[in-house]
């Protein structure tokens, strides 16, 4: 785990402690959640089977993942993800997975048309996914919604819900009043959290922790940071984006992994352990060119790294094992002996023919996946 930009910061924050403090405005952040089955359709709300639990006049659940831990209390500031259909015509409305913005609600304070939406989060644990069944009168109400998101009037509600997490009112603020180093303070407390959980080899929660910390280190809150400030918060952000891919690859999530690697290397294009664990993950889908030209540029940035020279080594083993394939294959089409008989003939031009396909195959195959690797 990446734990040394935390002890910088620590010594950071006491010296810039002393410092005039300053307050910035709220922004959201680049945070995933788990993703939805591969089979699931999420066009339209999840088919759940498990028990409805009633818990007001107008608010029902039904869990579709537990969670773990206890359960928000008021005030608590709650991260989560959501979809929402009106649930009669499951016309969808809102998706912030697709968005790729989590939103933050703070219970208690929430808006009137999230007063549902509030209930069913006060009653579920941090990693917690659910449908929740909202009546009209908790969500847009009578006249419903015109502008974003578009709601028809007096329309019941579906939302699929998952908490990330949230922070207890101890926390004494919400993300939009803290100062600069509150807010990192925050998020450095949370990466801690995940690399003891991720030690313990408990990936969907510190994968958690992960996205709380980067939760506070919202796209708009960057861009009003520079020089120290900008630093400090990278100092946080960049090592979480970085333990989140090791999680990712660690649950064969590669695609999602890469993602991650990609946003450090927006920043720092010379960073050796992004360009690691992408080159792994690339590697694991096959793109074995793009990979190691990850791995050497890696090599270049940290060349005493065993992890590195260990992976450049398998994938030269890779590719000679397959020309050792291809050229036994060569052999038999050019070099094959004679069979006197005619059955013998015919079979040799079967196996000829099923060869030089085989080949044909496999030339197309890396022709086209190097021409993946381009649009990469």
């Amino acid at each position: 785990m990446d734990e040394s930009p935390l002890e910088q910061q620590q010594q950071q924050s006491q010296s810039h402690g002393q410092e005039k403090e300053i307050v910035v405005t709220e922004g959201s952040a680049f945070v995933h959640g788990e993703p939805p089955p591969p089979s699931q359709d999420v066009s339209v709300p999840p088919k759940v089977d498990s028990q409805v639990e009633v818990l007001d006049e107008k608010v029902s659940k039904q869990i579709i993942k537990e969670g773990h831990g206890s359960k928000p209390s008021k005030y608590s500031t709650c991260f989560l993800h959501y979809r929402a259909w009106t649930k009669h015509t499951q016309h969808k409305f809102e998706d912030t997975w697709q968005e790729q913005q989590p939103i933050e609600l703070v219970l208690g304070k929430e808006k009137k048309e999230m007063i549902g939406l509030a209930i069913g989060v006060g009653s579920m644990k941090s990693g917690e996914r659910a449908l929740l069944h909202i009546g009209w009168e908790l969500g847009y109400g009578k006249d419903g919604n015109f502008s974003f998101p578009n709601v028809p009037p007096m329309a019941d509600l579906l939302y699929e819900v998952e908490v990330i997490g949230f922070d207890e009112t101890k926390e004494g603020k919400a993300r939009s009043d803290m100062t600069v180093e509150e807010r990192i303070g925050a998020a450095d407390r949370r990466k801690m959290d995940g690399n003891n959980l991720f030690k313990e080899d408990k990936l969907e929660e510190a994968m958690q922790q992960y996205e709380m910390a980067i939760a506070y280190m919202g796209d708009d809150f960057m861009f009003q940071l520079y020089g120290k400030y900008q630093d400090m918060a990278l100092a946080v952000k960049n090592p979480c984006h970085l333990n989140m891919a090791a999680c990712l690859i660690k649950l064969k999530r590669y695609d999602e992994a890469i993602g991650h690697c990609n946003i450090v290397l927006t920043e720092e294009e010379k960073n050796p352990k992004a360009l690691f664990r992408r080159g792994k993950a690339k590697a694991e889908l096959g793109q074995m060119d793009s990979a190691r030209e990850d791995f050497r540029k890696a090599q270049k940035y940290s060349p005493d790294d065993n992890a590195i020279r260990r992976e450049l080594r398998g994938i030269a083993e890779q590719e000679k094992a397959v020309y050792q394939k291809q050229k036994e294959m060569y052999k038999g089409i050019f070099g094959g002996g004679r069979d006197e008989s005619g059955g013998g003939k015919a079979k040799s031009r079967c196996n000829w023919l099923i060869m030089l396909w085989q080949w044909l195959v496999s030339l197309f195959s890396r022709i086209l996946g190097r021409n993946r690797v381009k649009a990469d």
